[in-house]
């Protein structure tokens, strides 16, 4: 048996760190941001282990999770560790959140390299990792993709935390999935946009807009101008990145009808892609579209708002695809 290591170099998915614990916002910058933001971005969401194992038949991960109540909403949802590699699903192993405790994974014949998806409910922080047999070795860094968004891009209705469409993607495309989904939130709010100019990335994406037609109403001039200076103030750190928006995809009760300030979600996508194009053609050519209506049918959304798991994957790979064409990705 090897000794435990430290996981914070097989760590992939880590935007901030806030005394040890991985976060997904500027921890230095927390009073800014919405409540909401706030608290969805102390979740791991995407926040994954990657290693090589030469030699070594298991893997061990020393975690601890909150343990849920009684009556906590979250108690009867599958803690599971599920085991990738790139051939796809190997295994998963399931486990009760604990105040700490060790889960022990097989793996397969074969050096690697592996992905471990860790439950994302009850918060589980990654203590410690082991190999059992051998040793395990940090891959060596891939190119950094930040994706912001809403509760679809955090994820939302997908079965497990690879099957959201920014897992989706960044498995295609080979490269670190940095996710910044925040559900009920991702409104166009500037603090963030600030904090996305300050953090590394190779590759940009932005999927927001529908929590702008209900759960805080914009019209479309108002989203409009978001956009414009969102993407202002990301350029200002990110002047020549590689930078995608995906608009908001199908939601069949919002198409045609006015919110509280008479604005429809078609209204208010065509002028996210109205402020995209204007600065696409005023020179921005590290900037793309991708419009986001007409990806999914309403048979890949779960609730009529959140994609199943074949809509995810459809997400991801139209995304994937749209990087790779617009030249982003090599």
């Amino acid at each position: 048996m090897t000794t435990w290591l430290d996981p914070l170099p097989f760590l992939r998915g880590v935007a901030w760190l806030d005394r040890g614990r991985a976060v997904r916002a500027d921890p230095a910058d927390a009073a800014r941001l919405p409540w909401d933001t706030g608290e969805r971005a102390t979740l791991p969401i995407g926040v994954r282990l990657e290693f090589d194992a030469p030699g070594a038949t298991a893997v061990e991960i020393r975690y601890r999770a909150t343990v849920p109540g009684p009556t906590d909403s979250l108690r009867d949802l599958a803690h599971g560790f599920a085991l990738w590699n790139r051939s796809g699903l190997l295994r998963e192993v399931f486990t009760e959140p604990a105040a700490e405790a060790v889960v022990r994974i097989a793996l397969p014949a074969g050096r690697g390299p592996y992905t471990v998806h860790p439950p994302e409910t009850q918060s589980p922080l990654i203590l410690a990792v082991r190999g059992v047999g051998g040793a395990l070795e940090p891959p060596p860094p891939a190119r950094r993709w930040v994706v912001h968004g809403d509760s679809i891009t955090e994820g939302w209705w997908s079965t497990r935390p690879a099957h959201g469409w920014p897992a989706v993607a960044g498995r295609e495309l080979g490269v670190d999935t940095v996710n910044l989904g925040y559900a009920g939130a991702a409104r166009g709010e500037l603090p963030t946009a600030e904090q996305l100019a300050s953090l590394p990335a190779d590759l940009l994406t932005l999927a927001f807009g529908t929590n702008c037609w209900s759960r805080v109403p914009y019209s479309a001039a108002l989203l409009y101008e978001t956009t414009r200076v969102f993407l202002e103030l990301v350029r200002q750190g990110h002047p020549v990145t590689p930078l995608l928006l995906l608009s908001p995809v199908l939601r069949p009760e919002a198409e045609s009808v006015p919110n509280k300030l008479g604005a429809t979600l078609g209204e208010l996508r065509a002028a996210m892609e109205r402020a995209v194009r204007e600065r696409i053609l005023a020179g921005d050519r590290r900037l793309a579209l991708l419009p986001g209506r007409d990806l999914l049918t309403p048979a890949h959304l779960a609730d009529g708002l959140h994609p199943n798991d074949a809509g995810h994957a459809l997400l991801g790979t139209a995304v994937a695809t749209t990087l790779r064409h617009e030249g982003f990705t090599p």
